[in-house]
């Protein structure tokens, strides 16, 4: 049996573009004989479409779409996501539901059992689980259905089983000889390894073949990597589609020419096809189609002006110095030649003469008061403002350049550097920041950002002669104890003992991130890449007493 992993692009309650897609991509596999074509985890709707699932008229035009689909794909098998009406008279009005559709009709219909409740998924909010599992027979084979989440309870694999029962293994057991997993499982770094570890060792542990397709592309915060997959019994990958990308891939089940497709071959570079991606995607599904960036010589605003060059097309980028009482001739110096090497826009608005006006407006009101932070983030609302003034008027996004080590400790201003429509870097720690940077060199062979930018000091220019490490540990210290309060959740003693850390330092550390929260919750989206990202998978309280 020849199946087909179509790896798509969807956009949530993009109904028709969905549709169009799936009919081409379906044609395709027919093109190639394939004896059935397999899509993504919701599919017909996107994935997440959150709280839209609660608007009745919603779930009726993806039910709607889906008989509509049948009657115009070609005569092949069609295995595809949506959200249906549950049909139960207790529990959640709607389901994630799997269709396999031939001859115009669909002709089998399942319901995910296991509904993700953890970090950025809230599925349980929304579906009503399924109870029993689908299977169908096709080429010889009995195909067994899995969406997702299902095959995330191996107790083989996993240490801890965070549900009572297991699809994948009550499904074999119920006579399937081959699995097939609808996916829509976001990239964070580690985790495509992780999916392939995990896929291989079910198709072991049951002796199966195992076949999982995942979306591709940027919904919101969340980037979908694809890498869909397909494993023989042995566990050996036999058919692999690209990362971050469409594909569409054959697995031949009889042994043959395998089609694998090279993935990123580091984190680093998985990291940035996924920050490139989500920043095209968000920028096209919003839409709009220019961005501008506040460059300030730094390696944070220079990250995030190679990316958006990369993902849009340097003509769609405009970088902008806005340089104050405190800037660097080098800052300027450094930002014009890194606008020079990526082909961006490039203009200079100094804010020194708005900084005196404002200093001469508050001159008394502030009488008897010496200058101190104030001051400062006076010159960084400045900068939001400009931003956001040409923003408006050239109908362009600002793309904010904050990391996530400032995010996480508050060393970043409300309505200054935090201005903008999207966070291309907020979940990034400043160490791969550097990372990101050097890679960017590498793979070019020349310096597109330049070298100063690596090597200078990292500051926000405020006051004379500020770095960051007036306030900040070194970041190298700063990321370890972040990472591990963050996305590890240790407390302040186990970080300090484990990385042999001045315990007062690290619980400093800690107040800071929560006493940060308010800022966070005002940010722009940021795109996630790591295992805990600062957003809709992460939430604390603002008013909050409790202090590790």
């Amino acid at each position: 049996m020849r199946i087909a992993l179509a790896q798509i692009n969807t956009t949530v309650g993009d109904f028709e573009g969905n549709v169009s897609r799936m009919v081409r991509f379906a044609q395709e596999a027919q093109e190639q004989h394939a004896d059935l074509v397999i899509f993504p985890e919701l599919a017909i709707c996107g994935y997440p479409p959150r709280d839209l699932v609660e608007k009745p008229d919603f779930v009726a035009r993806s039910e709607s779409e889906v008989a509509r689909l049948a009657t115009l794909l070609p005569g092949i098998h069609t295995l595809v996501g949506y959200v249906r009406r549950s049909g139960v008279q207790q529990g959640k009005p709607v389901a994630d539901a799997a269709a396999l559709l031939y001859g115009g009709q669909i002709v089998l219909d399942y319901a995910k059992m296991l509904l993700a409740f953890y970090d950025v998924f809230d599925e349980s909010r929304y579906f009503e689980p399924g109870t029993s599992q689908v299977l169908f027979d096709l080429s010889g084979f009995r195909l067994g259905v899995t969406i997702c989440e299902d095959a995330w309870n191996d107790k083989h694999f996993w240490k801890r089983q965070l549900y009572a029962r297991d699809p994948v293994e009550e499904t074999v057991r119920a006579g399937a000889n081959l699995l097939l997993n609808l996916a829509s499982s976001p990239f964070n770094m580690g985790k495509i390894r992780l999916r392939e570890e995990m896929l291989r060792s079910i198709a072991l542990e049951h002796r199966v073949p195992v076949v999982y397709v995942n979306q591709v592309g940027g919904n919101d915060q969340l980037v979908f990597d694809g890498s869909s997959m397909a494993l023989d019994a042995q566990g050996r990958v036999r058919a692999r589609a690209r990362s971050f990308e469409e594909d569409l891939v054959i697995f031949d089940t009889e042994e043959g020419a395998d089609e694998i497709h090279p993935g990123p071959p580091s984190d680093v570079e998985a990291v940035y096809q996924a920050l490139e991606l989500g920043t095209r995607d968000y920028m096209a599904k919003c839409g709009f189609s220019r961005v501008i960036v506040g460059l300030s010589g730094g390696i944070d605003s220079s990250l995030v002006a190679t990316i958006a060059a990369d993902a849009l097309g340097p003509p769609n980028v405009l970088g902008l110095a806005m340089p104050g009482p405190y800037s660097s001739p080098g800052s300027i110096r450094d930002a014009e030649a890194l606008a020079r090497n990526l082909g961006i826009g490039f203009r200079v608005i100094p804010i020194t003469p708005l900084f005196e006006c404002y200093l001469r407006t508050l001159e008394e009101a502030f009488e008897g008061r010496p200058p101190d932070v104030t001051e400062e983030n006076i010159q960084a609302r400045i900068r939001g403002n400009i931003l956001m003034a040409l923003s408006n008027k050239l109908g362009a996004l600002v793309l904010s350049t904050g990391n996530k080590s400032e995010l996480a400790v508050g060393y970043c201003t409300l309505y200054g550097d935090m201005a903008g429509g999207l966070a291309v870097i907020a979940d990034l720690p400043k160490t791969m920041v550097y990372e990101l940077a050097r890679y960017v060199n590498r793979v070019a062979g020349h310096d597109r950002i330049p070298h100063a930018c690596l090597e200078k000091a990292p500051s926000a220019e405020l006051r004379p002669g500020q770095t960051d490490q007036d306030t900040l540990p070194p970041y190298e210290v700063l990321d370890t104890i972040l990472k591990a309060y963050i996305e590890d959740n240790l407390c302040s003693q186990e970080i300090a003992r484990r990385y042999q850390l001045d315990p007062g330092l690290v619980r400093q550390i800690v107040r800071r991130v929560a006493d940060a929260e308010y800022k966070r919750q005002q940010a722009p989206p940021a795109l996630k890449v790591t295992a805990k990202a600062f957003g809709i998978g992460r939430r604390y309280p603002i008013a909050n007493k409790f202090r590790d």
